[in-house]
């Protein structure tokens, strides 16, 4: 199977129509390191189905901000909300108090996270890796899970390679590893964290065109990335980090066609790349 023009098609389990009705709410969200002020009020909605792609600088705070909503980093001020449910803290007798590390887990359940690293068990083989949180985690029995990891390596297009190891397996194919397993837990929500800035040019391709097709089956997905072209076909809302603040926000045309903001437009030169240009309608280079 050619991993990216065979690409397998079937929807992603779970995925649902699209609504307004926001999974993500950030509201006022602080974050500082020391002096550092990392993070600087934010406030972001991500609805069903909807794909935001956070775009920004390095060091300008994006990846700290889908570490927050991961529950990967404490924020200082505001809150996130995971499917209306408060993440991170938990209010007694009226007061905020950090949540522990169950209330946490319970929120985000339905988070599932795939990061610049693939972060896989070399001692296992690819089935192995996407099994093994449906059998501790879920409790499912080894044959349920087989039969879900087999599933879900198919939806990324590896069922061909499920008996090879991580050493075995290219830059691409273990990240689309980790993306099965990630799916394999039923998630509402999929973060990526730079996917595929750890992956040889040649290799983006084929877990572009994963995450694309997740984005065509449903899927809510908050992605930081500095793939423009990606953002421009994919996203709903393009969020433009800057200092800590979210300096623009909008439609890819919006954002990418109508970049008045200097700041943004100066960020955007440094990705000169036509394709991200491209309307979402058609093929064709806008005039």
């Amino acid at each position: 199977m050619n991993a990216i023009t065979d690409m397998p098609t079937s929807p992603i389990p779970n995925a649902t129509p699209p609504t307004r009705q926001p999974l993500i709410q950030v509201r006022e969200l602080g974050k500082q390191y020391g002096e550092n002020e990392v993070l600087r009020g934010v406030d972001l909605e991500i609805a069903k189905s909807e794909v935001v792609c956070v775009i920004g600088p390095s060091g300008s705070g994006k990846s700290t901000l889908l570490r927050c909503v991961a529950a990967l980093e404490t924020y200082d001020r505001g809150e996130v909300l995971i499917e209306g449910e408060l993440l991170g803290y938990a209010d007694r007798n009226g007061r905020r108090t950090r949540a522990s590390q169950g209330e946490i887990n319970r929120v985000r359940r339905n988070v599932g996270m795939v990061f610049q690293q693939f972060n896989l068990w070399p001692h296992m083989t690819a089935l192995g890796n996407v099994m093994e949180a449906l059998q501790r985690v879920r409790g499912q029995s080894r044959d349920e899970a087989k039969r879900r990891g087999m599933a879900m390596l198919e939806t990324v297009g590896l069922a061909h390679k499920a008996d090879a190891y991580p050493a075995k397996l290219s830059g691409g194919q273990q990240q689309r590893v980790a993306i099965a397993r990630a799916l394999a837990m039923e998630p509402h929500i999929m973060l990526f964290d730079e996917p595929t800035s750890a992956l040889d040019p040649e290799l983006v391709g084929e877990v572009l065109q994963v995450m694309k097709q997740l984005a065509r089956d449903g899927m809510t997905m908050m992605v930081v990335t500095h793939e423009m072209g990606f953002a421009a076909q994919v996203a709903d809302k393009v969020v433009f980090i800057d200092q800590g603040r979210i300096a623009v926000q909008g439609s890819p045309h919006e954002v990418f066609h109508d970049a008045a903001q200097p700041r943004l437009r100066q960020f955007l030169q440094n990705y000169f790349d036509r394709n991200a240009f491209w309307t979402r309608s058609n093929d064709t280079e806008p005039a």
